[in-house]
C-alpha cells in the first residue's frame, strides 16, 4: 500500500525543525512575499534555501505557499522570488492565482504545482480541468464528503492533499471578502482579520441574543484517520502556519503515529487512545472541534455558538514536546573509515545509512535503503618524527562533526602505528567528507532548471492604441442587470438594459423567462438574455446541470455567466470549443493580471474585473490585456461570503424539502449593521452580502475612459420598483446633478484598494 504523505505547517524555521524531527514527510512553508500568512513570522529567502537543503537531507519535502492573489504590477516579482529556491531544489508551490500558475509553468516546468484550496475546486470537473492546466495536486475545498474526494480522484488522477487538522474557515476559501469590505484586510492577500469570529445576532434568535454563528469548531481528524486513507488521499496537511513550534511537532507527532499504526495493522481494530486526544485537545485548540465536513454539510455542532476563543494549551505538554523535537540531537547517524598510511595521502569514507554495507557502491543486506557513501583524500601522512599520531586522537578529531548535520556513531581507523598527521588536516579531511556526502544525499533530490519564458507585458503604446479604438467605437458602457427575482428582471428588460442575467435559481416552473422577449429581451435590438450559474457546483448538482443544459440549447439564452472552473469546464466538455453561445466570467474568477486574463482568455473574452482592486490596478490590467473585453460591477450589495453551512439551520433548523424557498435572511453585527444572507436551499449554500450597495456612479466616466465596456447593475433585495429606479438613474448618470435613489452607499475598493 502506498503510504500517504504527512504535510505539517511552520511559520517559522523552529516550527520547521520541529515539524521535520516529529516525522512529518513535507512542510509547507511562506516567504516575505505571496503567502496567504502575511502576518506569521515566514523566512527569508536565505532561511528557505536553509530548509529546503536540510528538508532534503532528511528525506523531506518543502512546499511553497504563494497562495495569494497578484497585482500586476507584482508580477515580475515572482520569477526572480522563486529562482534562488527552485535552484536549491523546492519541490512545489502552493498556487491561487490562474496568473501565477500559468506563469510558474512556463518558467519552472518540472516544478510541482499544487491548487490551493483558496482555489475553491469543489469537483471533478474542475479537478479535470486543472489536469489539463498541468497542476500535480489539489487541495480542494475543505467543504467536500469523503464521498467527493475519492470521486474527485478518481475521474482526475491528480493527487488530492486534504486537510486533516487545524482551524477552518466558515466561507468557502478564496470567496470570502467579509474582511476585505469591512476594513481592507484582504484574505486573498493573506491579511484577514476574522470578523467571522465575531458576535452576530441572527433574525431567529431571541432579539438582543449575541452568539457567534460563523465560527466554525477547529478540525480533528485523527479518529477517522483510516477513512481518509481508504480513500486515497496523496496528502493529510495539518493546518496552523500561524501557531507555534510545539503545536507543529505535537500535532504532526500524534498524527505520525497513527498514520504508522494503521499501515502496519491495516486490519487491526483501530483505535485513538484518550492521552493522545487530550494531547491535541491540549496544543491550543478552540473549545470545541468536529471532524470538519467530510461526513456532514452543515450543521449547528460544529459551530461554537458560545465562544470561538481558543482554550490555550497545556504548558507542561508543551514543554515536554519542546524537549522532544526542538532541544534533542536529531543529527544523522553515520559510519566513518580512516585510512592513514605513512607516505600516502590521507582517506576518509563516510556513509549513511548505518545498515548498509560501507562498502561505496554497495548497499548490504538492507536493499530498501539507498546508501549514500563517499570517499576524499587529503594531506600527505608522514612517519612520525617525535610523537606519533594515536588512534585515540585520529577518533576524537572525527567525532567533532561540528554544525554539520551528521554524527560520528561509527568509527573504524586502520592506520600505521609510527604515522603522523597535524590534527588541521585531519580536521580539514573531517570537513571535506561531511560536505561531500551532504552534497551527495542532496544531489538525486535537486533538480536545476534554467528559466525558458520572459515575462509577458504590453508597451504603452499598445494600451492606448486600445483605448482610442474603444473610445473611436462606443462613449458610453452597456449597462448590465444581474436578477435574482423575477421582478427585478421584468424591470431590466422593460429599462431597456442591453443585458440580463438571469438567476439559474429563477429557471424553475412555468417557463415564465421565455415570455420575457414580449417585453424586448430578443437579443438583437432589444435585452440580451444570459444565464447565470451558481457560485459553487456540487455533486449533488448534476440534476441542476441536465436541466442547465437543457435550457442553454434553446435559443432563449445568448449566454451564460461562469462563476467557478467547474462550470467552466463542465460548459466546454458539454457544448464543445464552437458554441455559438458566449462565456462571460464573472468577477468570482479572479482575474488580477494578464496572465490571469490569458488563462481564461480560451473560455471567452469578456470578464468582470474583481472587486479588490483599485482604479490604477485596474488600469494597468486593462492597459495589459488589449484583447480582452472588460465589466464592472458598479451597483449591488456585494458577496461577502459563500458557506456551505447555513445560518437557518444554525438557528432554527433546515426547512429544506418542506416546501421552504430561497429566501433573504438577517444576519446583524455588534454596530446593528444587518448584512442580508440569501439562502439557496437547491444548491444548499447561503451567501452573506455587504451591508450597504456599492455605487460607483460618479466614477462611470472615469471607467469609461479606462476602457471598461460594461457596467453591471447586481440587485438583491431590491424590489421591482427600486430595480427601476435604480436603472433609470445609471441611465441618465452623465447628469452629475442627479442623486440615486438610495441614501447610503460604499466606494468599495475603487480608492483605497487592498494592501
Amino acid at each position: 500500500m502506498r503510504k500517504v504523505e504527512l504535510l505539517a505547517p511552520a511559520g517559522n524555521y523552529e516550527a520547521f525543525l520541529g515539524a521535520v524531527h516529529a516525522g512529518a514527510d513535507a512542510v509547507y512553508l511562506g516567504g516575505a512575499k505571496f503567502g496567504a500568512r502575511a502576518y506569521a513570522d515566514n523566512f527569508t529567502t536565505e532561511e528557505l534555501c536553509s530548509a529546503i537543503r536540510y528538508a532534503h537531507i532528511y528525506g523531506k519535502k518543502v512546499y511553497l505557499t504563494l497562495n495569494t492573489l497578484v497585482k500586476t504590477e507584482e508580477f515580475h516579482e515572482i520569477y526572480h522570488y522563486l529562482l534562488p529556491l527552485r535552484q536549491a531544489g523546492l519541490d512545489g508551490v502552493i498556487i491561487q492565482d490562474f496568473g501565477v500558475f500559468r506563469a510558474i509553468g512556463e518558467w519552472f516546468p518540472g516544478l510541482g504545482r499544487h491548487v490551493s484550496t483558496q482555489m475553491a475546486i469543489t469537483g471533478i470537473w474542475g479537478a479535470q480541468l486543472l489536469k489539463k492546466w498541468g497542476a500535480s495536486r489539489v487541495v480542494p475545498a475543505r467543504e467536500l464528503s469523503i464521498t467527493e474526494i475519492k470521486e474527485m480522484k478518481e475521474a482526475s488522477g491528480l493527487e488530492i492533499e486534504i486537510f486533516v487538522h487545524g482551524a477552518i474557515c466558515y466561507c468557502y476559501s478564496g470567496q470570502c471578502l467579509f474582511s476585505s469590505l469591512l476594513g481592507g484586510r484582504s484574505g486573498n492577500r493573506g491579511r484577514c482579520a476574522q470578523p467571522c469570529r465575531l458576535p452576530y445576532q441572527t433574525d431567529g434568535e431571541r432579539k438582543g441574543k449575541e452568539t457567534y454563528p460563523l465560527s466554525l469548531k477547529d478540525m480533528c481528524t485523527i479518529e477517522i484517520l483510516p477513512e481518509l486513507l481508504e480513500a486515497g488521499v496523496d496528502s493529510l496537511k495539518i493546518e496552523g502556519r500561524m501557531k507555534s513550534a510545539e503545536y507543529a511537532a505535537g500535532v504532526t507527532a500524534v498524527y505520525r503515529k497513527y498514520i504508522d499504526w494503521y499501515y502496519k495493522n491495516p486490519s487491526a481494530e483501530y483505535k485513538v487512545s484518550k492521552e493522545d486526544m487530550e494531547k491535541l485537545r491540549a496544543l491550543y485548540i478552540r473549545s470545541g472541534i468536529s471532524e470538519g465536513y467530510y461526513h456532514q454539510h452543515n450543521g449547528r455542532q460544529m459551530i461554537t455558538l458560545d465562544s470561538p476563543a481558543y482554550a490555550g494549551r497545556d504548558e507542561a505538554l508543551a514543554l515536554q514536546i519542546r524537549k522532544d523535537y526542538l532541544e534533542g540531537d536529531f543529527r544523522l547517524p553515520i559510519g566513518a573509515r580512516a585510512t592513514l598510511k605513512k607516505g600516502a595521502p590521507a582517506v576518509l569514507q563516510l556513509w549513511h545509512p548505518l545498515c548498509c554495507d560501507k562498502t561505496i557502491g554497495k548497499t548490504g543486506k538492507n536493499k530498501k535503503n539507498k546508501q549514500n557513501a563517499v570517499t576524499v583524500t587529503g594531506a600527505l601522512a608522514e612517519p612520525a618524527q617525535k610523537r606519533p599520531l594515536e588512534e585515540s586522537d585520529v577518533r576524537k578529531q572525527l567525532a567533532k562533526s561540528g554544525n554539520t548535520v551528521f554524527r560520528m556513531e561509527q568509527i573504524e581507523i586502520e592506520m600505521d602505528s609510527d604515522v603522523f598527521l597535524p590534527l588541521k588536516s585531519l580536521n580539514e579531511l573531517r570537513r571535506m567528507a561531511c560536505e561531500k556526502l551532504e552534497e551527495e544525499m542532496l544531489h538525486s533530490q535537486t533538480e536545476k532548471e534554467n528559466a525558458i519564458s520572459a515575462i509577458s507585458s504590453v508597451s504603452r503604446t499598445d494600451a492606448i492604441r486600445r483605448k482610442e479604438l474603444y473610445l473611436s467605437q462606443k462613449q458610453t458602457g452597456q449597462i448590465h442587470v444581474c436578477s435574482m427575482t423575477k421582478e427585478q428582471a421584468l424591470a431590466a428588460v422593460r429599462q431597456k438594459a442591453e443585458r440580463l442575467y438571469l438567476s439559474s435559481g429563477l429557471c424553475n416552473g412555468d417557463g415564465w423567462w421565455r415570455e420575457l422577449k414580449k417585453y424586448g429581451a430578443d437579443g438583437a435590438n432589444g435585452t440580451e438574455l444570459y444565464l447565470a450559474l451558481p457560485f459553487i457546483l456540487r455533486k449533488r448538482d448534476a440534476k441542476f446541470l441536465s436541466r442547465m443544459e437543457g435550457l442553454l440549447r434553446e435559443d432563449t439564452f445568448q449566454g451564460v455567466l461562469a462563476r467557478n472552473l467547474e462550470e467552466l469546464h463542465w460548459l466546454r466538455e458539454t457544448f464543445g470549443k464552437t458554441w455559438d453561445k458566449k462565456i462571460v466570467t464573472d468577477a468570482s474568477l479572479y482575474l488580477w493580471n494578464p496572465e490571469a486574463a490569458a488563462m481564461l482568455g480560451e473560455y471567452g473574452r469578456q470578464h468582470y474585473l474583481p472587486y479588490e482592486l483599485n482604479a490604477r490596478e485596474t488600469e494597468r490590467l486593462l492597459d495589459c490585456t488589449p484583447d480582452a473585453r472588460w465589466g464592472a460591477v458598479i451597483y449591488g450589495r456585494l458577496p461577502m461570503m459563500i458557506s456551505a453551512n447555513c445560518i437557518v439551520r444554525t438557528g432554527n433548523g433546515c426547512r429544506s424539502g418542506v416546501g421552504n424557498q430561497p429566501a433573504f435572511h438577517k444576519l446583524t453585527d455588534r454596530y446593528q449593521k444587518n448584512f442580508p444572507v440569501y439562502t439557496d436551499c437547491e444548491h444548499c449554500y447561503n451567501i452573506i452580502y455587504n451591508s450597504l450597495p456599492l455605487s460607483l456612479h460618479r466614477q462611470a466616466r472615469e471607467m469609461e475612459e479606462m476602457g471598461i465596456d460594461a457596467f453591471r447593475l447586481d440587485f438583491t433585495i431590491e424590489t421591482g420598483r427600486q430595480a427601476e429606479q435604480t436603472l433609470r438613474f445609471f441611465a441618465a448618470r452623465a447628469e452629475e446633478e442627479l442623486q440615486p435613489p438610495y441614501t447610503e452607499y460604499t466606494k468599495g475598493h475603487w480608492k483605497r484598494g487592498v494592501e
